[in-house]
């Protein structure tokens, strides 16, 4: 398309800014940026909607939305993306680690989490997704996924007042917000699903809706259940609309069609309006749906992405210090393509999930080995300069199982019987397993199935303090920490899950709780126990070890600058099958190098100091775990790595 097609374009639509728009005064910065990217929003618009007829009164609508939204954007913030367009790499330092977490869950409600700030500072903690807070139906919620009302807060949570003052408090102490947009799908009770069921054409066209199963039956022959047990199939019935409508996770959540421009404009309004309202970071709930084919699996197609490059362009318009999370559990070619493919700089979502990296660590935790994690880490996609993972241990979703079957087979097991190995030991049905979860979305046609419950469930401390095993207990509390080292050291922002902390145990509450009896993910969403928090400051208890020995870590972390991401991390071969070891080096000083080493065995295990000293560690025999500040312990020629034992080295 010629860049004087879109030039044009512009003219007329400024031509035509409703006057409120046109006389607001501090408008410099829209225009430039407007000017800078709209030859790609236009090509992205015209790609996606060009046969519509109403495609240029769209366009035109789309400007004016983030023309108000650039209007209403608070000074603050407006200089705060000032600077960020200065310093554009700033989210790939070290600095950052981050927590997600349920407020009421938390702290009641948003009040309380602004109280609470404190406690996340004390842990080092300076970047906090806080789970979905909007307006949904009590009882069929999805836990706040499923959005009655896109810009109201659920009010047993708070208000929007609070949400302001949570942002403003947070932002005073340097800690960036992450909210939630679900842009996949509304409930059921959403006022455009309501007016669709009553019968309005204009919002039938807001999600995918069938007179019949002709079309919806061609659709389930490649859709993929996502919630086979509580919600088979892809379709619901409305009996008031008296027509099927998509429902691909639960019958209560509607798809919204993006083949409608309208439905586009919408959701970047909601996004601008919450980042308007103090997000630094927007996580964008299930984009890998956004675009459904006939004949695919309506996952990862090509629309999808663009939809997300034409939503970041619009975003860099209107606030562009805001970052975007992909919350794309996918395979892991397909991962990092939510960056943006065919670019340098991330073009869609600056942070991305890994959750392969998340599966791989949980199974080298079931297994004692590092083969398959060894194996697929080098199969997770380079990704973008200016873009870096989300790592995680576990979050408020179950722990799918999602790494490649051809690196099973490559570590020597066969992918369906591992997997099933897997869920097995994670739910306590495998001989001599400590661990303590519930399976999640288990398939009765294919058997797959996922896995609930805390870390610290899942590790076998929960059996551990049971049994009263003080060797039992040292091992779960070291596996914990071993964990959350590769993730602080990994490379890119490592995000915490609320009570991992302090060792919270799985709660079995749910079991007996309406509206979520029937969801095993409840077995790790509890409410955080502040007595069991306050004895962190007990030196010997359970708590104390956990928390201590993180914050330690953090701050560590936070003072070396090889943890930054900048493509600065080169994964090492030790040739011992329960060890992994990466090398991390400071972008600004290459000879500056960390070596990282985990043992995920219940057993001591050892590297050969003249292996280490050909790989070009430690030439002057000097080593120092800059996590205990100490030497670590060598016999023999030979260091040794405890069970569960983590070193970060340095000379």
């Amino acid at each position: 398309m010629y860049e004087q097609v879109s030039h044009s374009l512009l003219n007329d639509i400024l031509l035509k800014l409703d006057p409120e728009i046109v006389k607001q005064p501090k408008m410099r910065y829209f225009y430039t940026r407007l000017g800078a990217n709209f030859y790609a929003i236009h090509g992205l618009f015209h790609w996606l909607y060009g046969t519509h007829p109403d495609f240029k009164a769209h366009m035109q609508k789309l400007v004016e939305t983030m023309a108000r939204q650039y209007i209403a954007r608070p000074d603050r913030l407006q200089d705060t993306d000032l600077a960020r367009e200065k310093d554009h790499n700033w989210f790939l330092s070290q600095q950052w680690v981050g927590m997600a977490l349920y407020s009421d869950g938390f702290a009641d409600n948003l009040q309380g989490l602004k109280g609470k700030l404190h406690y996340l500072q004390e842990l080092g903690i300076n970047m906090v997704h806080v789970m979905p807070v909007l307006d949904c139906p009590p009882g069929r919620s999805d836990g706040g996924y499923a959005v009655r009302d896109f810009h109201k807060i659920d009010s047993r949570i708070g208000t929007l007042d609070d949400m302001d003052e949570l942002a403003a408090s947070m932002h005073k102490r340097d800690m960036l917000l992450t909210l939630d947009v679900v842009l996949n799908h509304t409930s059921d009770e959403h006022e455009w699903a309501r007016r669709a069921a009553a019968g309005e054409q204009e919002f039938q066209d807001y999600y995918y809706v069938f007179d019949d199963r002709e079309m919806p039956d061609m659709f389930e022959e490649t859709m993929i259940e996502i919630f086979p047990q509580t919600s088979p199939g892809n379709f619901t019935w409305s009996d008031e609309m008296g027509k099927w409508v998509m429902t691909s996770f639960n019958n209560y959540q509607w798809d919204l069609n993006y083949s409608n421009p309208s439905v586009l404009i919408e959701m970047l309004d909601i996004i601008l309006f919450w980042a308007n309202h103090g997000a630094d970071i927007v996580r964008l709930d299930a984009v890998a749906f956004l675009w459904k084919k006939i004949g695919s699996t309506c996952q990862n197609e090509r629309e999808a992405h663009l939809i997300l490059q034409l939503l970041k362009d619009c975003c860099q318009v209107a606030a562009p210090g805001v970052l975007f999370i992909a919350e794309a559990i996918v395979a892991p070619v397909e991962i990092a393509k939510y960056f943006g493919e065919d670019a340098v700089n991330a073009k869609e979502c600056e942070i991305a999930y890994n959750a392969t990296f998340m599966a791989l660590l949980w199974d080298a935790i079931a297994t004692k080995k590092t083969e398959l994690l060894n194996r697929g880490i080098r199969s997770i996609p380079d990704k973008l300069e200016r873009a870096t993972w989300l790592n995680y241990i576990r979050c408020h979703d179950d722990i799918g199982l999602g790494f490649d079957d051809i690196d099973i087979v490559n570590s020597g097991y066969e992918p369906s019987a591992h997997r099933r190995f897997l869920v097995d030991y994670f739910t306590g049905n495998f001989d001599d397993s400590p661990a303590r979860g519930e399976p999640f979305g288990h398939n009765e046609k294919t058997g797959d199935a996922r896995i609930s419950g805390t870390l610290a469930s899942l590790v076998g401390l929960e059996s551990a303090l049971e049994s009263g095993e003080e060797h039992a207990i040292d091992n779960s509390i070291n596996a914990i920490l071993l964990l959350h080292s590769m993730v602080l050291s990994f490379g890119g922002i490592p995000l915490l899950y609320y009570g991992d902390e302090i060792g919270t145990l799985n709660d079995y509450t749910y079991q007996e709780a309406e509206g979520k009896n029937l969801d095993s993910r409840w077995l790790h969403r509890s409410a955080i126990d502040w007595q069991k928090a306050d004895r962190r400051n007990q030196s010997g208890s359970v708590e104390y070890r956990i928390f201590t020995a993180l914050k330690k870590m953090i701050a560590i972390r936070k003072e070396t600058p090889a943890f930054a991401d900048f493509n600065n991390r080169e994964l090492l071969d030790v040739d011992n099958p329960h060890l992994l070891a990466f090398s991390r080096f400071d972008p600004q000083h290459s000879s500056s190098r960390i070596l990282v080493i985990g043992n995920f065995d219940t057993s001591p295990q050892h590297l050969n100091i003249h292996l280490l000293q050909h790989l070009g560690f430690f030439k002057h025999g000097n080593i120092r775990d800059i996590s205990t500040g100490e030497s670590p312990p060598i016999f023999n020629d030979q260091l040794a790595i405890p069970a569960y034992g983590f070193y970060w080295l340095s000379e």
